[in-house]
């Protein structure tokens, strides 16, 4: 079972590598990067969500044809499998097993129309700290800032430009949902979720603030594996020690 990972706003692959450490032997992570991040660093930001999400899927097209597999997403990251998985089944492609909604409230709720994006950088900056999961000294250290700051605004850019397109067709997979008891984010609001889906779904709460993910690995990781490895596998393995 392979299990892509997509980032929260401003994030890069690296925010999932410590997941490999609690994940079961049977879950292949694969944590995407974007471009304009990491070993992408020199590649153009994309200019719409839509773009960024033909970009994963021409990452991802060859794996999935293959292997049965699961999608996670934090905060933007959410946004983007939602559109992934629209794009996988218009192509009548194999659907995933399972998708993991993160930090995110669900898409059809009607948000209001932000520029985040566009305010200068201190102001820009002060909007991305009230989020909470930006450390404090980042603001100080200019040379960092010059680096990550274009990569916030341009996640920030499709994120708010984004617009939301009703679907007749429901999320024909088992579904988690997967949020912060301390985030902003309410439970009429995540419940909301429910209506994009037709199969099973299921509501996780963590302690913590819209960053819960990076303080909650080895909970989260926990409920992957409960979720994607087949409990009859896992009796097995205890029953013959396999490691």
């Amino acid at each position: 079972m392979i299990l892509f990972c997509l980032p929260y706003a401003g994030g890069s692959e690296t925010i999932y590598h410590s997941w490999k450490n609690h994940l079961h032997p049977s879950i292949q992570i694969v944590p995407i990067e974007l471009k304009g991040r990491g070993k992408r660093f020199n590649e153009f930001f994309y200019e719409s969500l839509e773009e960024a999400v033909d970009d994963i899927f021409e990452n991802i097209k060859d794996r999935i044809a293959n292997d049965d597999f699961a999608i996670y997403g934090h905060s933007m990251g959410s946004l983007l499998v939602y559109e992934l998985y629209y794009k996988i089944s218009e192509l009548n492609l194999k659907k995933p097993k399972h998708l993991f909604f993160s930090g995110y409230k669900a898409p059809s709720i009607i948000r209001e129309r932000e520029n985040t994006y566009t305010l200068p950088n201190y102001e820009f900056m002060k909007k991305v700290m009230e989020l909470g999961g930006t450390p404090k000294e980042l603001m100080k250290n200019k040379e960092l800032l010059e680096i990550i700051l274009p990569i916030i605004r341009s996640d920030f850019k499709i994120i708010e430009t984004y617009n939301y397109e009703e679907r007749e067709e429901k999320i024909a997979c088992d579904v988690s949902i997967l949020n912060g008891k301390q985030d902003s984010i309410n439970l009429e609001e995540i419940l909301t979720w429910k209506n994009h889906v037709c199969r099973d779904f299921k509501v996780y709460n963590f302690e913590g603030n819209h960053f819960f993910i990076n303080n909650n690995a080895e909970n989260i990781t926990s409920i992957i594996n409960a979720t994607l490895v087949d409990e009859n596998r896992i009796k097995r393995e205890i029953n013959y020690g396999v490691q």
